[in-house]
């Protein structure tokens, strides 16, 4: 039988936790650690100076792992403490309230990060997200069921099997899934490509009841870009975009281009 560890960022309390355990019901056996609480935007950080614990939670029958640290440290903890080292055969992460596309989400994103960890020891994973339309959604605590995971359960359920039944292509590490807010079943799944950018960032600059300043990173959305890429897929085209990763960062160029620059 499968082995498939669940995680996220958004916290063991999230209803997207719960549907992406559900997305990968009767695909084998699965076991949910994530962290205690929000750890959205941590990226791939992990605990080193401080002792992690971890939790079983019962909500509603739902039974989960809390793990007091981020979303990669409960996928070590999920992998070496609560499975006891047996790697398991799939690791999903999410799913995540707010699209996680282009370069920018994939550095910062928990969600991924999640999932990259996973990935490194050689594990099929996909990351699992749902586009937003108010963007201030993205920094709530996601316990309610404010938002509907039906559809992407089921695309999530369909990822996983293929993955499970055929592994990863080569030299691919990870999915990154992405679910516009008004798919459905019936919603091409298109393979893309990272977009550069999601954000315009910005600084806004106020000042505390004593005068002094302080300061908010902000930034405004970009919708559109390039056909093929997952910013275009999810906002312009309106389809669900399925982004292949791989753990390997280094450059594609022909390394004789940089003798002598140094």
């Amino acid at each position: 039988m499968h082995r498939i560890l669940v995680s996220n960022d958004d916290g063991v309390y999230a209803a997207g936790l719960r549907a992406a355990a559900g997305g990968v019901q009767g695909l084998g056996q699965v076991v949910v650690a994530a962290p205690s609480g929000q750890k959205s935007g941590v990226g791939r950080s992990i605990s080193v100076f401080e002792p992690l614990r971890y939790a079983e939670v019962n909500l509603n029958g739902f039974r989960a792992y809390a793990v007091t640290g981020t979303p990669v440290d409960s996928v070590i903890i999920g992998i070496f403490a609560i499975m006891k080292g047996e790697l398991p055969d799939l690791c999903v992460s999410g799913i995540n309230v707010g699209e996680n596309i282009s370069t920018d989400t994939v550095t910062t994103s928990g969600t991924i990060g999640a999932a990259l960890e996973a990935a490194s020891y050689g594990i099929p994973s996909i990351a699992a997200s749902i586009q937003v339309v108010d963007q201030g959604d993205k920094f709530d605590m996601h316990h309610g069921a404010k938002h509907s995971f039906a559809v992407a359960e089921k695309v999530l359920h369909r990822v996983a099997s293929r993955v499970l039944e055929n592994g990863l292509p080569e030299g691919v590490d990870l999915l990154n899934l992405n679910v516009p807010a008004d798919a459905s079943e019936d919603t091409e799944i298109v393979v893309t490509r990272l977009a550069r950018k999601i954000f315009t960032t910005k600084v806004q600059e106020r000042f505390d009841p004593r005068g002094r300043p302080y300061y908010w990173i902000d930034g405004d959305l970009i919708t559109q870009d390039a056909e093929g890429t997952d910013v275009q897929t999810v906002y312009q085209d309106r389809k669900i975009s399925l982004t292949p990763l791989s753990l390997d960062s280094t450059a594609r160029i022909d390394f004789k281009e940089m003798d002598g620059m140094f």
